[in-house]
């Protein structure tokens, strides 16, 4: 991904995506910090996926995409307490990404993936 500036610039940013089947509402965004490692950023995958389409968001995660045809952006604004980033990638690349999350975990599957009734009755087994 890269980070645009104020003044329209872009500086690359060592980026890695992560989808668990374990936690199928949730897509990560692993950004490289030279000083903090890896930082994840935490947000639903299907806001991920509607933002491929339209713009998406109201909070802390904005996403939209941008361009047509071989030049075309997924814009993400990413905002916290600690500061505020805008980022873009190439969106056939999160398309294409996001396709092989919905093989692992198709849309509407997540609560059979995430499995509550067995994982509650576990928890609750063990109460004292």
């Amino acid at each position: 991904m890269e980070v645009v500036s104020p003044l329209g610039g872009r500086i690359l940013v060592p980026t890695r995506l992560l989808y668990r089947s374990q936690d199928p509402l949730a897509v990560q965004l692993l950004f490289w910090d030279d000083l903090k490692g890896m930082v994840p950023w935490v947000f639903a995958r299907d806001l991920l996926a509607a933002g491929t389409r339209a713009p998406s968001g109201d909070g802390d995660v904005r996403v939209w995409p941008g361009e047509s045809g071989a030049e075309a952006l997924l814009h993400l604004s990413l905002s916290s307490p600690y500061g505020s980033a805008h980022l873009v990638a190439p969106l056939p690349v999160i398309e294409e990404w996001l396709w092989r999350t919905y093989r692992l975990v198709p849309a509407g599957g997540e609560a059979e993936a995430l499995n509550l009734d067995a994982r509650l009755a576990e928890f609750l087994d063990g109460a004292p």
